[in-house]
């Protein structure tokens, strides 16, 4: 019994030490009584290239870069084999391990994509389609998740025609998830290579 009570007095003591403290404090927008944690460790995107790719990657793989789905699509951000042939990487053993690979392949995927749908982009952001406002960030990510020909249809059909993927995501949810980062660094570029 003595050293249950000695092993619950430890962990209150180290519980104290290691949760945040709470702090009671007024808002202005309620008029009930709001709590905030002091310290917080919140992981935070910003809103740039890099915000995006990341939020995006978890999305896909949980940000894993040796990932393959039931569906076998690979790595961080779970590439089709045809896509990959398109920037002459077939050997995909060797993707899945070269994180480094992954990315580079990611940004060329976003630069061939923005200039297939450099005309879309051009005329649709700004735009709302079924209730969602579009950006370029999430009309790249809708064609990630896609390709850039469904993109094309959704925009250009004002949403009529939409897509889902095997898992029953759709171009929507991306648009919307993914949008408002900026992507202004990505130039579109039909020959991006890896």
């Amino acid at each position: 019994m003595r050293y249950l009570i000695f092993a619950f007095i430890g962990f209150v003591v180290f519980a104290s030490f290691t949760t945040p403290k709470i702090k009671k404090e007024k808002t202005t927008t309620t008029p009930k009584t709001a709590y905030f944690a002091e310290e917080v460790n919140i992981p935070f995107l910003r809103n740039d290239f890099v915000g995006f790719k990341e939020a995006l990657a978890f999305k896909e793989s949980q940000g894993r870069y040796r990932v393959v789905n039931k569906l076998g699509y690979l790595g961080k951000y779970q590439f089709g084999r045809e896509t990959l042939k398109r920037f002459r990487i077939y050997n995909t053993s060797y993707f899945l391990k070269t994180p480094e690979l992954q990315e580079k392949a990611f940004v060329a995927y976003c630069k061939v994509n923005k200039w297939i749908l450099r005309k879309d982009i051009k005329r649709s952001v700004g735009r709302t389609i079924n209730e969602i406002k579009i950006t370029e960030s999430g009309i790249l990510a809708a064609a990630h998740l896609s390709g850039a020909g469904n993109v094309k249809k959704f925009l250009r059909s004002n949403g009529a025609i939409r897509f889902n993927d095997a898992f029953g995501t759709s171009i929507e949810s991306y648009m919307k998830k993914f949008g408002g980062y900026d992507v202004s660094n990505i130039t579109p570029d039909k020959k991006a290579r890896v």
